[in-house]
């Protein structure tokens, strides 16, 4: 294990309808060089599963707004009540936006943030003008299908079965590899809580919220890029775009025949890659 008493820790963060478990091949392994934690967002995983209330709807005790803001304080919140010292931030997906958001409220506290084939959220308003055109068209009718939480329910159960999860991994890993029983079993067993389709639900109605780009401009904070060449959902071109014309951005790892979860797909190739980023930074700090 890391030493407790490093000046540093390490935060995993996992992406849209994954969990804790994700991080299966590379929490042991960065533990050995710092303290690592992961967790849960709120939705997801073991961790509560609130009714999802959509920005223009009646603030409710028992419900909350799920977006970035939200999940970004949650891990600030996290890393002040356990973790308890400054963190670097590893996100995948969706995680990698609430790293980038989470890094802004945590300040000096985060040392740096690595994302891993970071979700550039093509539906959000403000990607409209590199969508085809016939997207604007039919996204007001889009919008006011996924409002309905019939439907967002029955989408979301249709979705949580052993086959299909699947069938949506041979799309994301691409080499096929590490898609096994466990794999399954960790993104299906969370999906049959009472409250999984809420986070669903809130997650599929986030048409303005914030986008990694935007949030990377206004950083000082380090931003380290890892991305899987054959990433089928966000095209690596766009994270070459990223470290070409960002100033936070100091560097991008790709790796060779791996998808959008390069981390479990391909552990042997990014695990050292992390380790040489936590390694690096932790003595460029302490110079």
């Amino acid at each position: 294990m890391g030493d407790p008493n490093a000046e540093e820790a390490v935060l995993l963060i996992h992406g849209f309808g994954a969990n804790t478990n994700h991080w299966r091949f590379n929490q042991p392994v960065l533990a050995e060089l710092l303290p690592t934690y992961a967790i849960d967002l709120l939705g997801f995983g073991r961790s509560d599963q609130p009714r999802a209330r959509l920005k223009d709807e009646p603030v409710s005790a028992d419900a909350v707004h799920y977006g970035f803001d939200l999940w970004g304080q949650q891990v600030a919140d996290f890393c002040a009540a356990v973790v308890q010292r400054p963190v670097r931030l590893v996100g995948n997906s969706i995680g990698g936006v609430v790293a980038l958001r989470a890094a802004q409220l945590l300040g000096e506290n985060c040392r740096g943030v690595v994302l891993i084939d970071c979700a550039q959220r093509l539906m959000d308003d403000k990607q409209l003008a590199t969508q085809p055109a016939w997207m604007a068209w039919i996204r007001p009718l889009l919008k006011t299908m996924v409002r309905q939480r019939w439907l967002s329910t029955a989408l979301f159960r249709n979705a949580a079965r052993s086959g299909v999860i699947r069938s949506v991994l041979k799309q994301a890993y691409p080499s096929g590899a590490n898609i096994d029983e466990d794999l399954v079993d960790l993104l299906f067993q969370p999906t049959q809580r009472e409250g999984a389709a809420e986070a669903f639900r809130g997650f599929i109605n986030l048409f303005d919220d914030h986008l990694a780009p935007r949030l990377m401009a206004e950083m000082s904070t380090p931003v380290d890029l890892i991305w899987g060449e054959q990433d089928p959902w966000e095209p690596i071109t766009e994270a070459e775009r990223w470290a070409r014309t960002l100033n936070c951005v100091e560097s991008l790892s790709v790796i060779p025949n791996a998808g959008h979860c390069p981390h479990d797909e391909a552990p042997d190739q990014v695990n050292p890659v992390l380790q040489m980023l936590i390694n690096k930074k932790s003595i460029q700090q302490a110079t």
